[in-house]
């Protein structure tokens, strides 16, 4: 494309694009001798472990005063032996079911997976009676609530309880 001369076009054709003026610098060279500025200790400093190569302190050091995280109060209880379940609701098998995405009515943690209801089938899973659930379905997890248990067992289905611990 040619550019009348003096519409100010040219500037924008992509073969003369430029950074601004001013936005690239050059990079500090160190260790390239005393005129560069930059020589000598190379930017390091005399003497102490940050002027020896392999020095390297990690980001939360704080020079031998007592780090910030052992200087603030230390809150709350956090259990070791906390149970941490994926949750399915009854909402969610029945929403399943009327799709006809539940094979045979059976519900797995294997198959909660593969269609999504939940992100690893080698978690722990929970069914929580949130919602009205109207098909037979054979649900087995590693847990259900009291609710949940009694409204798959009135709606004709059965509950499975998994014993066996996943491996994460």
């Amino acid at each position: 494309m040619t550019v009348p001369a003096g519409t100010g076009m040219a500037k924008d054709i992509l073969s003369n694009l430029r950074p601004a003026a001013g936005a690239r610098k050059k990079p500090k060279r160190i260790g390239r001798g005393q005129g560069s500025g930059h020589g000598g200790t190379s930017t390091r400093g005399h003497k102490g472990a940050g002027s020896r190569s392999g020095s390297g302190y990690r980001s939360w050091f704080e020079g031998g005063q007592m780090p910030l995280s052992r200087r603030l109060p230390k809150r709350g209880f956090h259990s070791p032996f906390r149970v941490t379940y994926q949750v399915v609701n009854l909402s969610d098998l029945e929403r399943l079911a009327t799709q006809g995405k539940l094979q045979n009515g059976v519900v797995t943690p294997d198959a909660l997976a593969k269609l999504g209801a939940i992100a690893k089938a080698t978690a722990l899973v929970k069914i929580l009676g949130n919602g009205e659930l109207k098909t037979k379905l054979d649900v087995s997890a590693h847990a259900f609530s009291g609710s949940a248990a009694k409204k798959i067992e009135t709606a004709g289905g059965t509950v499975q309880r998994i014993t066996s611990t996943p491996k994460e």
